[in-house]
């Protein structure tokens, strides 16, 4: 099959990076796979180094015009976003192409507009059942349940201890941290009040949270209205982020809003034991004791999730090993490939 790739995002995040692994998978399973996707986004420039066909635009109009007339030649086109969704779906009736919408926000949709686009969508997939209930609530529609991949790799711990070498950070220090964007539904404000109160008990921890965003200078308010300068590092975004898990004890969610939460993949796939609040689908990755999970909106639970496993390796050592276990099951690229051409030859 000749499957057409649409993500016009202009930053990379959670769904660029499941984008490029949806085509790396499809690829492998001996299909034709192209991209439409923002001029010099970073999708468009790590798909091309993987020698990938890839089609982009410096506005949604020019995107919109070769969807109108350029799609005749694929037979399947995945939209990654719902932005790019909404033009693929006004053109349909002049490419005739069949359309797959992967959502990942679990945030409810509004409006009739959004509700008729959704029913001109052949299948919709939802990364997680929390998004499944979501959308078949709305639109009144069959939605599959196809999760996200998590793929290891080889990471470079030499590179994260330069990263952290110039902080604060004394000797046999447990280091917590998280991949997060420094907006309101990953909880920033939240988390740093878990670790305020975590400071209160003990002094033999550090936090590092990777990620950047506009809530960044309030965030840094905070942090020094706590006191927490030589504890709480605003990392700021770094390529490979991967790499950091090499020397995290102890990975931490506090999101009040999320899809998934493939960073949690993340931490399963390199053993790194996992404390998240209950939001969205995060309770499904976390079940089955594959992490502690804890109340969203509070920095009492979280931080006393924190806590309780600083002296419990045996926890730790179970906790890691069944999260893994599953990861590697579950989420793998070809479990998820599977799962992806399955359905598309369903609809031929």
């Amino acid at each position: 099959m000749n499957i057409l790739e649409l993500n016009f995002e202009k930053t990379w995040r959670g769904g660029e990076r499941q984008t490029l692994y949806n085509m790396q998978g499809f690829k492998n399973s001996g299909h034709q796979v192209f991209l439409l996707c923002f001029k010099n986004s970073p999708l468009e420039a790590k798909a091309k180094a993987e020698g990938f066909k890839v089609f982009s635009f410096n506005n949604i109009f020019n995107a919109f015009f070769f969807l109108l007339f350029k799609c005749r030649r694929y037979d399947i086109l995945h939209a990654q976003s719902s932005h790019i969704l909404t033009y693929a779906v006004l053109a349909k009736k002049i490419h005739g192409k069949k359309i797959i919408f992967t959502r990942r926000i679990f945030k409810t949709p509004k409006g009739i507009f959004t509700k008729w686009k959704y029913l001109l969508t052949d299948r919709i997939i939802a990364i997680s059942p929390a998004i499944k209930d979501v959308i078949e609530n709305f639109v009144k529609k069959n939605v599959v349940v196809i999760s996200d991949i998590t793929e290891e790799k080889k990471i470079n711990r030499q590179r994260a201890e330069s990263l952290i070498r110039n902080l604060l950070i004394k000797e046999g220090a447990f280091i917590i941290g998280t991949t997060a964007a420094l907006t309101k539904e990953k909880g920033p404000f939240v988390m740093i009040e878990a670790i305020q109160k975590l400071s209160n008990k003990r002094n033999d921890f550090v936090f590092l949270h990777f990620g950047s965003g506009h809530l960044e200078n309030d965030m840094k308010e905070h942090i020094k209205k706590y006191k927490l300068e030589n504890i709480y590092y605003l990392m700021g975004f770094i390529e490979n982020v991967e790499d950091v898990f090499s020397v995290l004890n102890l990975f931490v969610m506090s999101s009040e809003m999320e899809g998934l939460g493939s960073s949690v993949l993340d931490a399963f796939i390199y053993k790194v034991p996992v404390v998240s609040t209950d939001a969205g689908g995060l309770p499904e990755l976390l079940k089955d004791g594959r992490g502690i999970l804890c109340k969203k909106n509070s920095p009492e639970s979280l931080a006393l999730g924190i806590e309780k496993l600083f002296t419990n390796p045996e926890m730790i050592a179970k906790i890691t090993s069944d999260a893994f276990i599953y990861a590697k099951k579950f989420h793998s690229l070809e479990y998820i490939t599977k799962q992806y051409t399955d359905l598309i030859e369903s609809m031929q």
